[in-house]
């Protein structure tokens, strides 16, 4: 029998970490919709014009890759609410194409303190985020935690993509980082799905593939190539998704990687 209030999450406290993103205010809007009170947790002290708090969503800065100011992010969310029931660990960085070139070179010249700084926020701040929220999700003995990973952390970037790029004279390849920190966080969601299993709280990786963002013609003509659905992913093509983790439709499903990518890893 069907049961209405499977994807209910009327009034479950969810933190999203950088909810400023293009993803992260898809996530926002769609979990309050479902009836969730949402933390966004972002780096600016003052979110921009655009992000309106209410009853249901609220706004908190903090440093993920500090873990004193996420202490205070949980202090300032569990006294507005309650303990959070839901992570979504949603920041990260990226060398995107219009990069500085040494972002964007060969691996044997990218820079070691470009590599750092994207595991400190891209790792590092995925374990203190659940250290700090998990963690009083796992002594309230319930929650979820979807740790949000990509493609290239199941398989290799396709340099191909970029080969219009090189023809046109410049020396351009995805960098490794990325690759590096989204594969990592496969084995962290299974080490906490085992440590937190008996304590009631679920954790998951949701692994997308590439979004639409006014990318270069070029680059979406090659990509869609590489895609048995001939397309990248709208925005807001992943919220069913994260409503399904963090309601009780998911209830049995831990130490998992869902996979949405059109298909890409298919191939």
């Amino acid at each position: 029998m069907f049961q209405s209030s499977l994807f209910d999450l009327c009034d479950r406290v969810v933190v999203i970490t950088g909810g400023l993103g293009q993803l992260g205010r898809q996530f926002m809007a769609s979990l309050v919709a479902h009836g969730a009170r949402v933390a966004v947790v972002d780096l600016p002290v003052v979110p921009p014009d655009w992000f309106a708090e209410s009853e249901s969503i609220c706004y908190v800065h903090a440093d993920v890759t500090d873990r004193c100011s996420l202490e205070a992010a949980l202090t300032c969310i569990a006294s507005r609410w309650e303990a959070p029931f839901g992570l979504i660990n949603n920041a990260a960085l990226d060398s995107p194409p219009g990069s500085p070139a040494e972002e964007n070179g060969p691996f044997e010249s990218y820079p070691n303190a470009s590599f750092r700084r994207v595991m400190e926020v891209n790792v590092t701040g995925v374990f203190l985020a659940c250290q700090v929220f998990g963690g009083a999700m796992a002594k309230a003995g319930r929650g979820s935690v979807v740790n949000i990973g990509s493609t290239y952390g199941l398989v290799s970037p396709n340099q191909d993509l970029y080969q219009f790029r090189r023809d046109a004279g410049e020396e351009f390849f995805k960098p490794v980082a990325y690759s590096v920190s989204k594969s990592a966080l496969l084995n962290m969601t299974r080490y906490l799905a085992t440590y937190w299993g008996e304590a009631g709280v679920r954790v998951n990786t949701l692994c997308f593939g590439g979004v639409f963002n006014n990318q270069d013609e070029r680059f979406l003509v090659e990509y869609a190539k590489r895609v048995p659905m001939r397309r990248m992913a709208r925005e807001d093509e992943y919220n069913g998704a994260a409503v399904f983790l963090m309601s009780d439709a998911s209830s049995y499903m831990t130490g998992a990687t869902m996979i949405i990518d059109g298909g890409w890893t298919a191939w």
